[in-house]
């Protein structure tokens, strides 16, 4: 049963029952559809009452059936609301913890509407890249206000259920309050009232309704480039401002069903289900044990130590850095201290819990001090030797079960487990910089790596706020494998005729947060030099252009030396094009006897593009990653790949593979045509006319 029936002092109590958030779900629906038509027919009541069981009122749709046929299976949303609007005794919506989305929607078909304090109220459908379609836009803006309902349509951000005392509420009882009793003496009280009140009899009440919609359409188009829902949402309140509420509802279905179809709400709601997905491990069952993190320390105070340090201070769990030298961890810690400071100056966080979590943060010198914790990760210089050293010491020091991590962002995790008694306790959790704030955590599973610790990785991740994807073992694991291929075809493109700053405004204006060479001067031209260094030792038939070699020679490592591929200004990080850059990749064209030519900017974004899809379909083909949707979320959450667009994989889907594949053919022609050799799987699923995420 999806909805729990009983009578209380002549009220109908209706408790929708599905877990975990009460989504509306055919079955719920059936359920709560039918203790209407019940309490309807039985003259003993007066009054009906609906609440939700556990913790939720109603979080909206039920996503399990998202792309079903039982989405649109009567009763419908639109039939569950009518039902309880239509009926002729006064229905209740008793409101806790959550209502969200259709939940809401179903609580403004209802008469009356009471809370407890502290529930999320929200529509956030716009960030599923659709609209409330079940005549939220035209029932929100009658009862709060045309100003609150198009702030918290557009950004599908949730409010307290305060906020809404004497507006969206008819009463907020006060915290601790029995809210199943409170609705029943509330309805008692209203029962007798006539007419019934109904939201849809209402009119949008503003001086100057034109005024606040066009300052909404200015403001939309200013921030939300690419995502055609949020200005969708704005013509939608539009129509409860100047049509009668039906014709409303019927404007507001037809954008629904619209924006259901747009390739950017295909892609956000495949963001949405892909980072769902990305938890779930074949072998690793959802009740595995998980070992318990309750102290941390991290291995090198640098930037990204440090940030790491900050992620276990955020969540609560003291965390000890060790390094090397004083003078190293004193500036470490400083820097620490400073990142909390500006948060507190943007007013993003309190001084007082700046403070606590600063004081969760300590130092050492000594690898004693580090011994008891239950997880070390190590943030060391990206080179074998350095590991080894570190990972001998840790296994020598560190207690039984505790998890040993490294921050590796390319190495062999199975060589670095080799360096301990216990490889089952070694794990790869490769954070992006800057660690504080980058969503990503790519986990690194060893051949040896235990499935506890896995399990306890990943969960992990959420208490950290992160998005963990699992990678199998491979140089450059999922993101960083992927990308040398992307970054390689930039380096081609310099040679052939293109400069940096039409490189990345291209690929920036297709989306993407930063261009591949802004990219490098970001995090530091000498890492890539570095790690090609290598390459050449370990894959010297692969190319690459040597214009980021030459520029390394110079020392312009980028923003941290104020010269990269671009110049800077002290204390300025914008990005200015810069001559002895341009007539270093002219000269090196000439060098290599090579004419350089005009590239269109279409040329651009399918090379840097193509280049993620077909490493990445190599990744699937190798079982390093488990599926394409968990590709699609590391790019979407480390590498600034368009939101609007689903990840590199789904884009692959969105275009066809066959095109791809015509026009890696007519690369593969070109200049280094050998890098566009054709996964074997690319080709296969084209053949049958499937995609990545088929």
């Amino acid at each position: 049963m999806s909805a729990d029936y009983q009578v209380q002092n002549h009220v109908a109590v209706i408790t929708l029952n599905n877990p975990p958030v009460n989504g509306l779900g055919l079955a719920t629906r059936t359920a709560a559809v039918e203790a209407l038509q019940r309490a309807e027919a039985d003259p003993a009541v007066k009054a009906v009452v609906i609440t939700g069981a556990g913790k939720a009122f109603s979080g909206g749709a039920d996503i399990r059936e998202f792309n079903s046929p039982k989405a649109l299976t009567e009763p419908t949303l639109h039939t569950l609301i009518r039902t309880a609007e239509g009926l002729s005794k006064p229905v209740v919506a008793a409101i806790h913890s959550v209502c969200m989305g259709g939940g809401l929607e179903l609580a403004l078909g209802c008469a009356y509407r009471v809370a407890v304090p502290g529930a999320q109220i929200a529509l956030p459908e716009v960030k599923l890249g659709l609209l409330p379609g079940a005549g939220g836009t035209q029932r929100l803006p009658r009862v709060i206000g045309l100003e609150a309902a198009l702030e918290m349509i557009v950004s599908g951000s949730p409010v307290p259920s305060e906020k809404f005392a004497g507006t969206l509420f008819d009463e907020v009882f006060p915290a601790g309050t029995d809210l199943v009793a409170a609705s029943v003496d509330f309805a008692n009280r209203i029962a007798d009232v006539c007419p019934l009140p109904k939201v849809r009899e209402r009119k949008v009440e503003h001086a100057n309704a034109a005024a606040v919609l066009d300052a909404a359409r200015a403001k939309v188009r200013a921030v939300s480039a690419g995502f055609p829902a949020p200005l969708e949402c704005i013509e939608t309140i539009a129509a409860a401002v100047n049509l009668p509420f039906d014709e409303g509802c019927k404007f507001e279905r037809e954008r629904f069903i619209h924006l259901t179809q747009t390739v950017e709400s295909k892609a956000l709601r495949h963001a949405f289900f892909a980072e769902r997905a990305a938890s779930k491990i074949p072998d690793v069952p959802a009740d595995t044990a998980t070992r318990e993190i309750k102290t941390a320390a991290v291995v090198g105070a640098g930037t990204m130590g440090g940030g790491i340090a900050m992620n276990f201070a955020n969540a609560g769990i003291p965390v000890t850095i060790l390094e090397t030298k004083q003078e190293a961890l004193d500036k470490g810690l400083a820097t620490i201290r400073k990142n909390y400071e500006n948060t507190v100056k943007k007013g993003k966080l309190t001084p007082e819990k700046a403070e606590q979590r600063i004081a969760l943060v300590k130092g050492t010198l000594d690898y004693q001090d580090i011994a008891q914790a239950d997880i070390v990760i190590e943030a060391v210089f990206e080179d074998m030797g350095v590991k080894e050293t570190v990972f001998r010491k840790l296994d020598e020091v560190m207690r039984p079960g505790a998890i040993l991590a490294s921050n590796t962002s390319t190495l062999d995790l199975n060589k670095i487990a080799a360096f301990t008694s216990r490889p089952h306790d070694v794990i790869g959790l490769h954070f992006f910089s800057p660690a504080n704030v980058m969503k990503l955590l790519e986990i690194v599973r060893g051949h040896e790596t235990g499935i506890h610790v896995l399990a306890t990785a990943l969960a992990l991740s959420k208490k950290l706020k992160k998005t963990g994807v699992v990678s199998g073992v491979c140089d450059g694991f999922i993101g960083n494998r992927m990308v040398e291929q992307y970054i390689r075809q930039a380096g081609f493109l310099l040679d052939e005729g293109a400069l940096p700053q039409q490189v990345d405004q291209a690929i920036e204006k297709f989306g993407f947060a930063m261009g591949p060479f802004r990219m490098g001067d970001l995090a530091g031209n000498d890492i890539g030099w570095y790690i090609r260094k290598r390459r050449y030792v370990e894959m010297p038939e692969v190319a690459y252009s040597k214009t980021a070699d030459l520029l390394c020679e110079q020392g312009r490592f980028g923003q941290k030396t104020g010269a990269g591929w671009y110049d800077y200004q002290a204390g300025d990080r914008t990005p200015h094009p810069s001559q002895l850059v341009h007539d270093m990749i002219v000269q090196h064209s000439k060098d290599l006897g090579i004419e350089r030519r005009t590239i269109p900017d279409e040329e651009i974004v399918e090379r840097l593009v193509y280049a993620l899809v077909n490493e990445g379909a190599k990744i699937l083909e190798e079982g390093i990653a488990l599926r394409a949707s968990d590709i699609d979320m590391v790019y979407l959450t480390g590498y600034g790949f368009p939101l609007y667009r689903g990840g590199p994989m789904f884009y692959a889907d969105t275009v066809g593979l066959p095109k791809v594949l015509e026009a890696m053919a007519k690369y593969a022609r070109g200049y280094h045509g050998e890098a566009w050799a054709p996964a074997a799987l690319l080709q296969r699923l084209a053949a049958e006319g499937k995609g990545f995420n088929s």
